[in-house]
């Protein structure tokens, strides 16, 4: 149980008494700061009493409303003591506690609804920040816990809200650049990279740029039968795959124009280095085959892969969490990959096992990829009792296709036909091992239509 101080303005209003409510049932203990109505009135009086709370110790954790939810936060962390975290999703207010340890959480109303924010505060709650180099950045918020971590001060930069970077910054960040970032995903393969200009790089990094990539949206595949390679992942996964096997691989993919390889993860480093200057991506796997990693491991697999040059994740969910009804760490165990795709500007796809769930079991694990915010949800990972479906795929695509993501076949697929019916049923993405043999008769079926 946590003694919270709950706060909003006349905007806030009811979402507050909602979320009091619910706070108040899960044995929370709970002081209503106001406001009491929906008169009109100041946001920041009331921030300010939601901080003062927590500040000076009658309440563990605050939480306060209002339109936007930005101003209250802005308020709240004049406070001494008070760390204040603006959440609009369930991942920021994950991050907010896990590597910034909140203590007062702002929401917009005007934002969110009562659903999602009831979501998002049992997360906020539910989440510590128990790592020690996240307590250790905490710990340097303060002027004081800054001196005492030994870090140097930052130069004064020229212009006010300018950082100051030095060259040895600025050849740091060209570097890492040269080492992860790769061609274009589309255009033409002879256009400059990062990589064979630096020196505009540190220009752009000059100039006031605090990113920079060569990679576009990724595009949707064309027709089919003629585009057909563009929704294949050229797979092999087969423990026993030989360096020659995937040196093959990536050959084949280059002359077909594949979407992706797929590979096992020791095998990244290499074909990334091998499709360098092609439009086919490098993919792999995570939690692969049997998704029962916890998920920092998971976690930590992804960042990996993605530093050895993946743009694409496919990870196996936690199927025996999901079939014991635990959706908290289905959802938590896909985030943890999701968030680090993301963050290294890769695509996650969330493999299901439909072959060992039920239609409710696959209906509940879409919606978790979709609150977690992956990019795709995807039937198999070939090594299970089957593989893809028509009915899975357009089960999954009809519980995912609202939120802008995509879905996944794979298992199974073997021949034009059933590549075909899968992309009827809503496929965009087609994982299969026979892909040469499925493009050839595409391109046999194009000739004689």
């Amino acid at each position: 149980m946590k003694r919270i101080a709950i706060g909003a303005d006349h905007g806030g209003f009811e979402l507050k008494n909602a979320l009091a409510g619910h706070l108040r049932s899960a044995g929370h203990a709970v002081e209503d700061l106001g406001t009491s109505s929906n008169k009109a009135v100041d946001y920041p009086v009331f921030a300010r009493a939601v901080a003062d709370a927590v500040s000076r110790g009658s309440a563990d954790l605050g939480i306060m409303i209002d339109g936007a939810g930005i101003g209250s936060c802005m308020v709240a962390n004049k406070v001494p003591g008070v760390r204040a975290a603006l959440a609009y999703d369930l991942s920021s207010a994950r991050n907010s506690r896990e590597h910034n340890d909140a203590n007062v959480l702002t929401l917009g109303a005007g934002l969110i609804g009562a659903g999602l924010a009831k979501q998002i505060v049992d997360l906020w709650l539910a989440t510590d920040c128990t790592e020690p180099r996240h307590r250790q950045r905490v710990a340097m918020f303060s002027d004081s816990g800054f001196a005492a971590s030994g870090a140097p001060a930052r130069p004064m930069a020229a212009v006010p809200g300018e950082l100051e970077w030095t060259e040895q910054d600025i050849d740091r960040v060209v570097t890492r650049l040269e080492q992860i970032i790769g061609p274009l995903a589309s255009g033409p393969t002879s256009a400059p990279r990062i990589g064979d200009d630096p020196e505009a790089a540190r220009e752009f990094v000059r100039l006031g740029a605090t990113g920079l990539t060569t990679v576009s949206p990724a595009e949707r595949p064309g027709d089919i039968p003629g585009d057909l390679a563009r929704y294949i992942d050229h797979t092999i996964l087969k423990p026993q795959a030989t360096e020659e096997q995937i040196r093959n691989l990536c050959a084949e993919a280059r002359e077909y124009n594949f979407r992706s390889v797929c590979v096992n993860p020791t095998w990244v480093r290499l074909a990334s280095e091998l499709l360098r200057g092609t439009d086919v991506l490098t993919c792999t796997v995570v939690g692969f085959p049997l998704g029962a990693n916890e998920p920092e491991i998971k976690a930590m697999e992804a960042r990996r892969a993605i530093r050895n040059g993946a743009r694409e994740i496919d990870m196996v969910i936690n199927i025996g969490a999901l079939k014991s009804g635990n959706d908290a760490l289905v959802l938590k165990d896909i985030r943890a990959v999701v968030e680090d795709c993301v963050d290294g500007n890769a695509v996650c796809k969330v493999i299901l096992e439909t072959a060992l769930l039920t239609d409710d079991e696959k209906r509940r694990a879409s919606e978790l990829a979709k609150q977690a915010r992956a990019h795709f949800v995807k039937t198999s990972t070939g090594f299970s009792t089957g593989g893809a479906t028509v009915s899975d795929v357009a089960l999954m695509a009809e519980v995912v296709r609202g939120a802008g993501m995509e879905v996944k076949a794979s298992g199974g697929i073997s021949s034009y036909s059933d590549a075909k019916a899968m992309i009827e049923a809503g496929a965009t993405r087609l994982g299969a091992s026979a892909s040469i043999g499925i493009v050839q008769e595409a391109i046999q079926t194009s000739v004689s239509a």
